[in-house]
């Protein structure tokens, strides 16, 4: 009886607990949304406290500066093709060097991981020189190619480690049938993925929808501008437009967190499974 009581207190007081931190992490959603419909005097004057009046023009006036449904379309573009590439290429290389456990895969492997550590910063100017000596600046799909550059490495390590908990005598079985290669690894495979190519599809939508480096040095007309470009036009230099800029955030983000938690389910489903090897 006391250790049920004892359990049920430390429990208790365990979600008290996680309960406040998830809170704490919800702060910065709190400032983003209640100042996001505040005036500008009444944002740097009370920043903590609810609006005095809504202000809902300050949505219409950054969905109008920011062009928000073209730069809403470049980047919804740019994140579903370059996980569609990154899913499609990343699984087939995956199954590849775990079922032909060859010197040279294994190689290769260790090269995929290794470029996971690279930083972006360090190769920022070699990137530029080569994407204008190919022809690829300032141009969507040249942005793309270089997403595949950088994405390749990290969908491959998850994939990698899924795909040794895909038992072979399911893939013999389809052989046996008279599957090619390519019906084995689309028909069979592919489809026991699932879960980590959601979880993939999950991860590379977060960090290319929200990534503005990359986007700003590979596009310069003001076209091709993305979300967070589009968002950085109320910084200046001397002036910070934090009334409309706080709005333009807000409804970039949307899209994403509605994403996110109607696919989170996944996530912890395919690291999971991609730990255990079968």
């Amino acid at each position: 009886m006391d250790v049920t009581k004892n359990y049920r207190a430390g429990t208790i007081i365990t979600e008290v607990i996680m309960l406040l931190v998830g809170l704490l992490f919800l702060v910065p959603f709190y400032f983003l949304f209640v100042n996001s419909v505040k005036s500008f005097g009444d944002l740097l004057t009370s920043a903590a406290s609810l609006p005095k009046s809504i202000e809902w023009g300050n949505y219409a006036r950054a969905f109008e500066i920011t062009r928000f449904p073209e730069a809403f379309l470049n980047s919804a573009v740019i994140t579903i093709a370059s996980n569609v590439l990154l899913v499609l290429i990343s699984a087939m290389a995956a199954y590849k060097m775990v079922r032909r456990d060859s010197k040279f895969n294994r190689v290769l492997f260790v090269l995929f991981v290794a470029a996971m550590v690279v930083p972006f910063q360090s190769i920022m100017i070699p990137l530029v020189k080569v994407t204008s000596t190919l022809g690829l600046m300032n141009s969507i799909p040249g942005l793309i190619v270089c997403y595949l550059g950088f994405g390749v490495p990290m969908s491959v390590f998850l994939f990698h480690g899924f795909v040794k908990s895909i038992p072979l005598e399911i893939e013999e079985a389809a052989t046996v049938d008279g599957s090619n290669a390519y019906g084995v690894f689309f028909r069979v495979v592919l489809p026991l993925m699932k879960p980590m190519l959601v979880t993939v599809f999950i991860l590379n939508t977060l960090w290319i929808w929200n990534d503005y480096l990359l986007p700003s040095l590979m596009l310069q007309s003001q076209d091709l501008r993305t979300i967070p470009i589009a968002t950085f036009a109320f910084f200046g230099q001397y002036t910070k437009q934090w009334d409309l800029a706080l709005p333009a955030l807000v409804m970039g983000i949307l899209p994403v967190i509605v994403f996110f938690l109607s696919m989170q389910k996944y996530i912890i489903e395919g690291i999971t499974a991609g730990a255990v090897k079968g």
